[in-house]
Formats: structure tokens, sequence, C-alpha cells
């Protein structure tokens, strides 16, 4: 035999030993498809309660149980997912890198079972929710709780943006938008509410820098205004007459509409905000109301309250109920008697 084939034998040989010491410990068995949703669940778990009893305990189950499972993983898999010594449990790379895609499949499997639920009688199932930072937080938290508690079964994940969501990318089940109504087939837009925008400034403004008689009169003052990214620079204002728009100035733009409110009530200009916003400002003389004849809007915006969703959500019980509960909430107050 040649020195060449010789030793390509013998390297052979070697790949050979190193594959079967491998296979020796991580034997490859396929696990049943329904056994390995359960064992990915345990796994994260495991992951997420950093140990194996933790994730027993969360789960109701024997700790045994759940390291037998996460060891059929890594059997099958033929890797290393977690780390293991007598004092902690921790996640390999290849661990980490399992354990982000095990989670996005439950989420997966979850969302699915929810879409089919989510057209019974009751709202099930996790419901994403974007709304506008301070509509969010003056409006809609103080009421989650009852809408909570009449819903047993529905789970809710609220973020606070002032941006305009992309429902598809962003994995959003209903956004709330202030003003804007979208005419598209790709999107249902239902409206919910109204709301108006009220021209204030604090007193000591207006005491240094003179009152407004006509919306032109803003021209001449530093006017605090929303940052919409590019559109609605102008105010316009609707009365009797031709709508005025008019192109305010001013040294200070934010796109968080209670930094505007808190720089308002410092003395700090004219500005356009909610009335709900404002309304407890405005009666606690932190702030006037002006040129209230008009209505006040950004641009070409409106004075709606739009609830946005898919189509392929139309008949969710979940969003169903949301809408239902904002209707609810904004409603008039009917008038003291």
């Amino acid at each position: 035999m040649h020195f060449a084939e010789s030793a390509l034998k013998h390297d052979d040989t070697r790949r050979v030993a190193s594959a079967d010491a491998q296979s020796a410990a991580f034997p490859h068995h396929r696990i049943p498809l329904m056994d390995k949703l359960l064992a990915l669940k345990m796994f994260v778990e495991t992951v997420r309660c950093g140990g194996y009893s933790s994730a027993a305990r969360k789960l109701g189950i024997s700790t045994s149980s759940v390291t037998r499972q996460v060891a059929g993983l890594e059997n099958e898999l033929g890797a290393s997912l977690l780390n293991r010594t007598t004092r902690n449990t921790s996640v390999t790379v290849a661990g980490q890198t399992y354990f982000e895609k095990a989670v996005a499949i439950l989420d997966a499997i979850d969302e699915a079972d929810a879409v089919v639920a989510d057209r019974g009688s009751d709202a099930q199932g996790r419901l994403r929710i974007s709304v506008p930072v301070e509509f969010g937080r003056r409006l809609i938290a103080p009421h989650l709780s009852r809408l909570l508690e009449r819903h047993p079964g529905l789970e809710i994940s609220l973020s606070l943006s002032d941006q305009v969501s992309d429902l598809l990318s962003e994995q959003i089940d209903v956004s709330v938008r202030l003003g804007s109504t979208v005419v598209s087939e790709d999107i249902v837009s239902k409206r919910v509410g109204l709301f108006q925008r009220w021209v204030v400034a604090s007193p000591a403004y207006l005491a240094r820098s003179g009152v407004l008689e006509h919306p032109r009169d803003l021209l001449e003052h530093q006017c605090l205004r929303f940052d919409y990214g590019g559109s609605h620079h102008h105010w316009t204002f609707q009365g009797d007459e031709e709508p005025i728009q008019l192109n305010v100035q001013g040294r200070l733009q934010s796109n968080n509409a209670d930094i505007l409110r808190e720089a308002a009530i410092g003395g700090g200009g004219v500005t356009l905000l909610a009335d709900w916003l404002v309304r407890d400002d405005v009666a606690a003389g932190r702030l006037t109301r002006l040129l209230e004849h008009y209505e006040v809007n950004p641009g070409s915006a409106s004075s709606c309250i739009n609830a946005l969703y898919l189509p392929n959500h139309r008949g969710s019980s979940r969003i169903n109920v949301f809408i239902d509960f904002l209707v609810e909430i904004l409603k008039p107050a009917a008038p003291a008697a």
C-alpha cells in the first residue's frame, strides 16, 4: 500500500471515530412532533427561569421531567444547549440561537391558536395594541383593569408610540390614531370617537406677549409645535369664514405632546394640543384656551379617533371587545342636569 493511501485511510478512520464519539455523546433520535413542542416549551422555560428546578415549579411538573425533555432535544440536535454546573444552568452560544428560534415558534403557535379561538363568543389570547403616548397614559391606562376583568381570557400587550405603526411588520393587531383617516383596501379604519384640539398658552406668557384676537396674530408669537416628522407644518383654523392655514413658527418642536404642554405651562409660547391633555390645566388656570370659536387641526388632520387593523382580523373577538371598550371610554360625558 502506498504511503498516501495509508494516510488517507488513517484520516478516514479518525473521522469515523470522531463521528462515532459524537454520536455516542448525542445519539440522534427523532422526537415525535408533539413531544418536541413540549420539549421546546420546557427548554424555553429553563432558560427563562435560569434552571431546571425553577422551570419545573413554574410548569407544575417534576424536575426530572424537564431534565429528560431538554436532554432529548440535545440528543436529537447533537449539540449542547445548556451549560450545567452544581450552582447554576446557563445557555450555550448554540443554545441562545436555538432559544430565540424556539420562542418564535411557540409564539406563532399561540397566535395560531388564538386566531381560531378568536372567532368565539368571548375574547381569548393576546391582543397587541399601539396607541399614542399621552392618549395611552391618560385615557387608556386608567381603564385597562376594567377591560381585563371583563374578559379573563384576554391578554394585552400595549405599546405607546406617537409614530405611525406598520401593523404587519410590527405584528400589531390594532392601532389607535388621532386625526388621520386611512382609506385603503389593506387597512380597516373604524371611528371610535372624536376630540378637539385647543390652542393654549399660560397667563404669564399672554401677559408678556399680548392676547390673540385672530388666528393670524399667531404669526407674531412663539408657537410650540408637535413634530409630525415632515407633515402637518401648518395649523388650519375652521370658523364661519373660509379655512385659514398658517405656517406658525417657533423655536421648540417635540414629538411628545406632554413636553409641549409643560413648556406652555412654563410660559414658553402658544401650543395646539388635544383637549383631554390640557382640559384640567385650563380648569385650574395654568393654561388659557385661545381662539375657542375655531376648530383647529394640524395640516389636513381631522378630529376623529380611529382604530386601524388588518382585513384578516375582521370578526376578531379580541379586536371587537377593544373597539367597544374605546367607544365606551371616549363617549362624551352627559351634560350636568
